[in-house]
């Protein structure tokens, strides 16, 4: 991550995924912005089976707490939280990808981020059509830096599914360099992971509920430099005339 004054906008599907994926990182690039996508409950008093894993009565419960929980997680790092107005999976109403790739676009432009970071999609339905509508975004604003993230909260579980998505990418046209953030703006190692760690703490109902698993949230983070391929062969072509001068 090259960029010489990057302002960092990362896509979370759902609360905590930013920290648990990015966490070191945003402990590296204080006011950036993370914009959790399905951050809102539905109008009735439903109970889904994954929040009474988490101990909640209700879904108005569940999003009144994850939200206390991403305003703490959030804080440690100084970064910018962005909510959008929908619902996960889990509340029987989803957007449509038309619908999430235009509200996204617009959350990008009105924001001052010329870094961003998607998702791989290896959790379930609704981190896949975050991943869709990304790369749906992607070519007509590829005069922005973007980078993928690998979701961490259950990684022995996704990572087939993670080789998958980098093999998706190139069938949609987008080369996927495997990348490491600029040293030039990373904190000692040591102080990153214990920011991160006191971020994951945060979010409490989270680790009650099924993402609990052996650590996996301070697992080491793995980036993606995403690149339209046709722009990426133009790089290179400059590159090796720049060479032979």
């Amino acid at each position: 991550m090259s960029e010489t004054h990057p302002r960092l906008l990362i896509l979370s599907p759902c609360f905590g995924d930013a920290v648990f994926g990015c966490g070191t990182l945003l402990a590296s690039y204080p006011d950036s912005a993370v914009c959790t996508v399905f951050a809102a409950a539905p109008e009735h008093a439903v109970r889904t089976e994954r929040d009474a894993q988490c101990g909640f009565g209700n879904a108005q419960q569940a999003l009144r707490q994850r939200t206390r929980e991403d305003d703490a997680a959030l804080a440690i790092f100084d970064a910018i939280p962005i909510r959008m107005a929908f619902r996960d999976r889990q509340y029987l109403d989803p957007p449509s990808l038309a619908t999430l790739t235009a509200a996204l676009e617009e959350a990008i432009y009105g924001s001052t981020a010329n870094t961003l970071l998607m998702p791989l999609g290896q959790h379930d339905a609704d981190h896949a059509l975050v991943f869709d509508a990304c790369c749906g975004l992607l070519p007509r604003l590829a005069h922005l830096a973007w980078f993928g993230y690998e979701e961490t909260a259950r990684r022995g579980e996704v990572a087939e599914i993670g080789r998958t998505r980098i093999a998706e990418l190139a069938g949609r046209g987008i080369v996927a360099t495997p990348a490491r953030p600029d040293t030039r703006h990373a904190l000692d190692p040591a102080r990153q992971v214990l920011a991160k760690r006191d971020a994951v703490r945060a979010y409490a109902s989270r680790l009650q509920g099924n993402d609990a698993r052996a650590g996996a949230p301070l697992a080491p983070e793995r980036y993606w430099r995403l690149d339209v391929a046709a722009r990426t062969a133009g790089a290179r072509h400059r590159e090796r005339r720049a060479a032979a001068r």
